[in-house]
Parts: C-alpha cells; structure tokens; sequence
C-alpha cells in the first residue's frame, strides 16, 4: 500500500499559469516531470522510497492534471520556465531533475536553460526533439503516427471528446511490455483529469509545439550538458534512443536498455527505476 498521507498538494501562480503540485519528504530537492497522458500520479509509486532522503517535488505541468490551462506556452522551453520559476519559488536552487515522456524533452530545457542548478538529470524513455528529427520520417513510423494526429489543429479534440476512457487506454496497454502495469484506478484518475474541460487540447499542445522545440533544441545543443546525465529506455519502448539522444546533447552520460519494460518505466519496473535513481543521485 501506498502511504499518500505523506502527499501534501499545493497550488502556486506563475506568470500566467496555476500549478499544482504534490511535495513529499525533507532534504536536497528532486523533481519529477510527468508525460503524456499522465499527471504528477504517475509518479506516486516511488515518491515514498525518495521521500525518504529527499524533498520531492512533482507538479502537474502547464496544462495538464489540475495546472491551470492556457491557450499557449506549450514549447518545452517555456513548460520549463514553469517548473524554474516553482522551485525558486519553494526556496530551493540546486536540485536532481527527472523527466519522463514529454517531462523529458521539458527537464532538458531546463538542464540546457540552468545547467549550474541542475546537479543530475535523468531522461525516461524518451528521445530529444532536435535536427535529427528532421532527417527522418519520423512521423510517418509505426509507433509514432500520433506525433502527426495530434499535430492537427482541433480535429483530435472533436473526435475524441467523450471517448477519452478508450482513446488513453489504447496507449496505457499497448505501450506497455506489461499491460496491466497501469491499473483502472490509476487510469480513472488520468482520465478525470484528461477529460476536463480544456484537458485534452492542453494535452495536443505539447506535440504541437515540437516545431518550436526542435528549433529551440538546435539551439541548446550548441553547448553540451555537463552535471551527470542517466537515460533509460524499455526493450519495449525507446529501447536505445535516450541514451543515444541524450550522448549527442551531455558529456557524462549512463544509463541503457530496461529488460521487460515498455513506454511506462515508472510503473512497469518501479523497484528497479527506484533503485536506478537513489543509486545515481548518491554517487
């Protein structure tokens, strides 16, 4: 069971955007950054081991979960700033960074934006939107065909409205090297959150603005990442790509390939990302 009365949630205004976020335990802080179409409950399951040695900050990001939702702001460039302006605004500076799904491409614009404040970063199963993008067709792979869909200007809202429960849930299990890892209880809860008004154009904005992030990410790569970097994928999901991705953007990079583990890491090998994660930030 998992003890959720150490979950204390909160909510903070920043330059035109309310998030909200759950904070846990006490010591040197470490933030976690949720994907799509998840919230900060995806990381419910390993936030008590953390807790237990460090101040762990999960927010809802811009958009998504119980944050408020603007019209723009999506690039990750700008979801970064979000999460840069929360934790200076909890009093802390240096901090252990996490990104899963887009949470990713999101913690490395705030690596890239701050590198002197982030003292290690971690990259879930997931690649860096970036020139590489552009050399391949990766919007016509299989597995990869809702970067296009999403894209699309308001046509992915009206034809999902209504049916958010069966939409997410195709992603929930076939992403998944074990697809019971998500339960319905947890799915009930992304889908609360995905189905409120705003919810899922919110949700389409972070692929809509990849665009921009590529742009933005040429930029960044410019100067290589220097604190410590760990990138895990699933052998079912990114497999290879986050390490790969992450050693053209860092000069200290480790990490590999998860065995049975698809797209969900957080759920499908919580003991092992735990440890993998506890391991890295003490060394």
């Amino acid at each position: 069971m998992i003890d959720e009365s150490i979950f204390k949630h909160h909510t903070v205004a920043i330059e035109g955007v309310r998030l909200h976020y759950v904070i846990a335990g006490r010591g040197d802080p470490v933030v976690l950054l949720h994907g799509w179409p998840q919230t900060w409950y995806e990381w419910r399951r390993i936030i008590p081991a953390l807790a237990e040695k460090y101040t762990v900050i999960a927010p809802d990001l811009r958009g998504l979960g119980d944050s408020s939702k603007p019209p723009g702001g999506y690039d990750k460039r700008t979801v970064a700033n979000d999460i840069y302006l929360l934790v200076r605004k909890l009093g802390f500076e240096r901090i252990y960074l996490v990104g899963h799904d887009w949470g990713g491409p999101t913690a490395y614009a705030y690596a890239a934006a701050h590198p002197a404040d982030v003292r290690k970063l971690a990259i879930l199963d997931v690649s860096i939107p970036n020139a590489a993008w552009e050399k391949f067709p990766m919007f016509n792979r299989r597995g990869t065909w809702h970067l296009t869909f999403h894209g699309v200007r308001d046509l992915p809202e009206a034809i999902i409205e209504g049916r958010e429960r069966t939409y997410l849930n195709w992603f929930y299990r076939t992403a998944a090297y074990n697809p019971g890892a998500i339960t319905e209880a947890e799915i009930d809860e992304y889908v609360r959150c995905y189905s409120a008004p705003g919810g899922l154009r919110a949700g389409f904005e972070y692929y809509r603005a990849i665009l921009t992030d590529i742009e933005h990410n040429k930029e960044n790569a410019k100067s290589r990442l220097k604190m410590p970097v760990l990138a895990l994928g699933g052998d079912r999901g990114f497999g290879q790509a986050p390490l790969m991705s992450m050693r053209e953007l860092a000069a200290d990079v480790r990490g590999g390939v998860i065995e049975n583990c698809g797209h969900w890491i957080v759920e499908e090998q919580t003991e092992y990302l735990t440890q993998q994660l506890l391991t890295f930030f003490s060394e």
